[in-house]
């Protein structure tokens, strides 16, 4: 039985994706802050027949980060989902989303860049030997056109989302650098972006709702090879420029 570890799975695309693969018979490892308030996600776990089960840990936090691999020790992974991300206090759609030059607050910076980038690279780091030890042998760090240098005119936006465009950036280069290394390993390492979605994160207003988006990001994650690794990749199946 193929396994897969998720991160952010106890909402949107995380639980989205998570429900897709649990459908397929695959073993899940289903991580996310707070288990316990994950009602959702504890629903589908108890459905799974075990299959799907429930891991703690805070992207904030690199201790428990290093908690989650040590009890999961041996435990091959052949897809490791990166999935957990932070855009900031205020969503696009609300006052101050967009986070505007001149409109800095740092503490959220650190936030921002805490949960997309510094956790990103240590839970690869902590779990490289999982996916390793696996027959797929791949992960994937969820990205967004945000951090695209080579469409950062797209949508009108302009220089703005400054927060979250740099973390995002910064995760397409520690992915990128990532591929290089792993590859004489057999792994697979890519950057996924999966659209502007209708989640918390999202708002309302954005173009796709979670179906299309999961769907979309999951026949790229099964068609990936270590030929395809190291490009950026959009949830329809094309590239987005870096």
């Amino acid at each position: 039985m193929p396994a897969l570890l998720i991160t952010g799975a106890n909402r949107g695309l995380g639980l989205g994706l998570l429900k897709l693969y649990a459908a397929e018979g695959w073993r899940v490892l289903a991580v996310c802050r707070d288990p316990a308030r994950a009602t959702e996600l504890s629903a589908v776990a108890s459905a799974s027949n075990g299959r799907v089960t429930l891991h703690r840990a805070d992207m904030e936090d690199i201790a428990s980060i290093d908690a989650l691999g040590a009890t999961l020790k041996g435990v091959a992974i052949d897809v490791l989902v990166n999935m957990a991300s932070y855009y900031g206090k205020a969503i696009m759609t609300e006052p101050g989303g967009l986070q505007e030059f001149g409109a800095s607050d740092y503490a959220d910076w650190r936030k921002i860049h805490a949960v997309n980038v510094l956790a990103v690279m240590r839970l690869c780091e902590v779990l490289v030997e999982n996916v390793a030890a696996s027959q797929r042998k791949v992960i994937v760090n969820l990205s967004s056109i945000a951090g695209s240098i080579g469409t950062i005119k797209a949508g009108g936006m302009g220089g703005r989302l400054y927060a979250y465009r740099a973390s995002k950036a910064a995760l397409n280069m520690i992915t990128r650098a990532m591929a290089e290394d792993l590859r004489p390993r057999g792994i697979t390492v890519v950057p996924l972006h999966p659209g502007w979605v209708k989640t918390d994160m999202g708002g309302p207003k954005a173009d796709l709702d979670v179906a299309t988006s999961t769907a979309g990001m999951k026949k790229v994650i099964d068609g990936l090879t270590l030929e395809k690794s190291g490009r950026y990749w959009v949830y329809d199946g094309s590239n987005m420029p870096w």
